[in-house]
């Protein structure tokens, strides 16, 4: 990898075909377990292509960039590596907000059907909130690991991003049991992370039910929905995620990610199927 590379935003890249029609190349660094593409890269490449439709829908009225506020994803199939198409369809275009949907194809199939809520994150600091991850430091703890060093969760999404994992928080690792909660930091490689990073970053960490014993393997998102709080600051971004419930094939995961000044920016809560054999 070059000096030069950006893994994150070079894997966004994607040429417009017609008014509703983009098409991009899924993979790279990208590849999650079983060599198939990472559910989070394909969430964030098909909101980049909605910010750029909307924002060709209003080209002439002024209006600043489109920036995701909400985002509601189906995810029907596990692409492979390869070329995939982007089609579009602009629901509505609003002053404060508007909608989009898109839906990812390869080989003429549905891979992730989304409907896309944009407009403008604020500038101005939270009127409220609660407080943000305040058991984890805004960078990582010295005991933290690179999971690209070991053997282990993450270690194949090392070239495409930054990741720093604290051993105590997986406790899977070393074949002991704990809570359905994951923690972690994750930043952009050559890049500081922006709010579609943050989207990236909803969907990161390993599956929570690793520390509850059993199979360590697969573990599809299903349903996911994101929502975009804020415009990251520079730095790493911190990651956690719980489980409220794990029931027969299924489990949920409440996620929050905050950025190094301590603000979130993007809270996500998906539902996804206990590991599936690798």
């Amino acid at each position: 990898m070059t000096d030069t590379a950006r893994p994150f935003s070079d894997a966004l890249a994607a040429e417009r075909v017609d008014d509703d029609t983009y098409r991009a190349t899924l993979g790279g660094a990208w590849n999650a377990a079983g060599g198939k593409v990472h559910g989070g890269l394909m969430l964030a490449l098909l909101t980049s292509v909605v910010q750029r439709r909307v924002d060709a829908a209003r080209a002439d009225t002024g209006a600043p960039p489109a920036e995701p506020l909400a985002v509601a994803a189906d995810f029907l199939r596990a692409p492979d590596p390869g070329d995939v198409e982007i089609r579009t369809d602009v629901v509505k275009l609003g002053r404060t907000a508007s909608v989009c949907t898109g839906r990812l194809y390869q080989d003429h199939r549905v891979m992730l059907s989304a409907s896309v809520t944009t407009g403008r994150l604020p500038d101005e600091a939270p009127r409220w909130t609660t407080p943000g991850l305040t058991s984890m430091p805004a960078l990582p703890r010295e005991t933290a690991v690179d999971p690209g060093r070991q053997r282990g969760p993450g270690r194949t999404l090392a070239k495409a991003c930054a990741m720093r994992f604290d051993p105590a928080d997986m406790p899977f690792v070393d074949g002991k049991t704990g809570d359905p909660t994951m923690r972690g930091w994750v930043r952009p490689i050559g890049e500081e992370p922006d709010v579609l990073f943050a989207l990236l970053a909803g969907d990161i960490l390993p599956p929570t039910v690793f520390n509850l014993g059993g199979d360590v393997g697969w573990a599809p998102t299903v349903q996911l929905t994101a929502l975009l709080r804020g415009r990251p600051s520079a730095g790493w971004l911190r990651c956690e995620s719980e489980s409220h419930t794990v029931a027969g094939t299924w489990f949920d995961e409440d996620t929050r990610v905050v950025d190094e000044s301590g603000r979130l920016v993007c809270q996500a809560r998906q539902l996804a199927l206990a590991p599936l054999p690798r």
